[in-house]
């Protein structure tokens, strides 16, 4: 959806007065706006026609935190140019569950021979190699 000059004309009023060496009109950034919100692209798949993406992308980021955007969308559908309704809400969300000895975490077991210091307790278990058949 693009709006065409004599729309723009009734919404011009919410918009910031453009100062010095613009390359982007605001007709066509408001188009580029909402060509991505139409379509769900990428900034950067954004047509060549509407300029640069991040000099679009820049401007909306701006007017996004000082309200200029809140007052356009608002000023677009008091005067009846769009009207924004909201169909599919779309939540995604992956859970991976971790086995429980993958925490950490050091176990907590009691009497736990291996733990203990060298001289605490007797040596359980001696190996002796033989060499047979020689």
């Amino acid at each position: 959806m693009e709006i065409t000059k004599e729309q723009y004309r009734k919404i011009e009023k919410y918009l910031p007065k453009q100062r010095g060496n613009v390359k982007i009109e605001n007709l066509q950034l408001i188009n580029a706006i909402l060509y991505v919100a139409e379509n769900g692209c990428k900034w950067r798949a954004l047509p060549e026609r509407y300029g640069k993406w991040h000099t679009v992308y820049e401007r909306m980021n701006r007017w996004s935190k000082n309200g200029v955007l809140q007052r356009v969308f608002e000023g677009l559908q008091a005067e009846g140019i769009i009207r924004i309704k909201m169909e599919n809400v779309c939540l995604d969300s992956t859970a991976v569950k971790v086995h429980p000895d993958g925490t950490g975490a050091l176990k907590q077991v009691a009497g736990n021979l291996s733990d203990a210091p060298e001289g605490d307790s007797p040596q359980k278990f001696i190996w002796s190699p033989r060499l047979t058949g020689l």
